[in-house]
């Protein structure tokens, strides 16, 4: 808090949706806008410099998510700052979202729904102190922060859930691929098994016999296919079968008339 108003930022690459929360906050004058961002770099340095009490963070950001942006500066955010969230998407994490620290508001946001989320913020922003650190409060979040341990073909391969975009089996080599944010294929030991890769975390579900992918990057679903965000977005192969297709809808938590 600075001067009797709160700090409040914005991270988010849509003008309009921008726009859309400078008129929410008009109701709001204790909260002063400090800033926004439209990439994730701009809104590193940008929360950096105004240690903001209230950062309003767009999820799918270019280049970067913004769950990755937090994560590169949980160890420099010493403040409390209260997360909100925002997408267009319903993400598997969402779930998560509900049971944290953290909110989140889908796109778009209903008057009603903006208001209960600053009074949420206004209700924090009271405690003398506050109930956990921004750091705890995102490991709890992101338990994908965890590394697990898998055996490649060299010895053992160190590997975090939020790196993977989705596992592949390929049958003329007998062994799981993992493909990772850094445009690495990392290939696993050949004693893996699918039930092996399902257990590392929850976000993995298979969506055929051969392929596993990481619930956090799936944009949609177009038919029998599975659309993921960046740096995925360009991977066209990735197809449901019949026999996996009402367990992944179930796992999405969409009405089955969809």
């Amino acid at each position: 808090m600075r001067e009797g108003k709160y700090k409040a930022v914005v991270v988010d690459d849509e003008p309009v949706c921008i726009e859309n929360l400078k008129k929410s906050l008009v109701a709001y004058p204790e909260v002063l806008l400090a800033g926004e961002a439209r990439t994730a770099a701009e809104g590193s340095l940008l929360i950096l410099n105004e240690q903001p009490d209230l950062l309003f963070l767009d999820v799918e950001l270019p280049g970067m998510s913004g769950v990755e942006l937090l994560q590169d500066l949980q160890h420099r955010i010493s403040w409390d700052m209260r997360v909100v969230f925002y997408t267009s998407h319903q993400k598997y994490w969402l779930d998560a979202l509900r049971q944290s620290a953290f909110d989140y508001l889908l796109k778009p946001y209903l008057p009603d729904e903006f208001a209960t989320i600053m009074d949420r913020f206004m209700e924090h922003a009271r405690l003398v102190e506050p109930t956990k650190s921004f750091e705890c409060a995102l490991s709890e979040l992101l338990p994908s922060q965890q590394t697990f341990v898998v055996p490649n073909i060299t010895g053992y391969q160190v590997i975090r859930v939020h790196q993977v975009g989705f596992f592949a089996y390929l049958q003329d080599k007998r062994q799981w691929f993992a493909s990772l944010t850094d445009g690495k294929q990392v290939a696993l030991g050949r004693n893996i098994k699918s039930d092996q890769l399902l257990a590392f975390s929850p976000a993995f579900v298979p969506i055929n016999r051969h392929q596993i992918i990481n619930m956090n990057y799936l944009l949609s679903i177009k038919g029998n296919k599975c659309c993921l965000i960046h740096p995925f977005d360009e991977v066209v192969d990735l197809h449901i079968s019949r026999n996996y297709h009402s367990s992944l809808l179930k796992k999405l938590r969409l009405i089955s008339a969809f």
